[in-house]
C-alpha cells in the first residue's frame, strides 16, 4: 500500500481517526492524505461552533476553516508532507471519488457509532462507502467506550 486516504470530519473524534490511520500509513512507509468534505453547511456551522466558534459567512469561509483544520491536524501528527483536501459535496461520494483520482489503496474513516433511528434519518457515511468502495476500508469505531 503506497496512498493512505483518511477522511476526517469536525466530530471531536477526527484527531483518534487521523492518529490510526497515520499510525498505520507510517508502518507501511505510505503517502498520507487527509481529507475533509464540506457537505451540509447547516450541520457543518453547528458542528464547528461547537468546537471552535468563529465567524463563518460564506463557502470561502468554510474552506478557510477547513484548511485551518486540516494544517491543525497535519501539524499535530507531525508530518508536513501530509497532502491535504477540502471536496464539496455529498461525503460518501466525495471520498469514493477522491479515492479513485488520487489512486489511494485503502480508506481510512471513522464511525460514530449512532443510534439506528439516527443512521435512519442522517445515512451513514461509513456504511455507504463500505457498500460502494472497490479498495479497502479501515474503519475506525469511535464511539466511547464504557469504563
Amino acid at each position: 500500500m503506497k496512498k493512505v486516504l483518511i477522511a476526517i470530519d469536525y466530530d471531536q473524534t477526527a484527531q483518534k481517526v487521523a492518529n490510526e490511520g497515520f499510525s498505520m500509513a507510517r508502518d507501511m512507509n505510505a503517502e498520507v492524505i487527509l481529507l475533509h468534505v464540506i457537505s451540509n453547511p447547516v450541520l457543518y456551522y453547528s458542528s464547528y461552533m461547537a468546537m471552535a466558534p468563529v465567524q463563518i459567512n460564506s463557502v470561502g469561509d468554510l474552506k478557510a476553516v477547513s484548511q485551518k483544520f486540516l494544517d491543525k491536524t497535519k501539524h499535530d501528527l507531525g508530518d508536513e508532507t501530509i497532502q491535504t483536501i477540502i471536496k464539496e459535496g455529498d461525503t460518501a461520494e466525495s471520498i469514493l471519488e477522491s479515492a479513485k483520482e488520487l489512486k489511494a489503496d485503502i480508506i481510512v474513516i471513522g464511525t460514530h457509532s449512532r443510534k439506528w433511528l439516527e443512521n435512519i434519518l442522517l445515512g451513514s457515511v461509513a456504511e455507504s462507502v463500505l457498500e460502494h468502495s472497490t479498495i479497502p476500508l479501515f474503519i475506525i469505531p469511535t464511539k466511547k467506550q464504557v469504563e
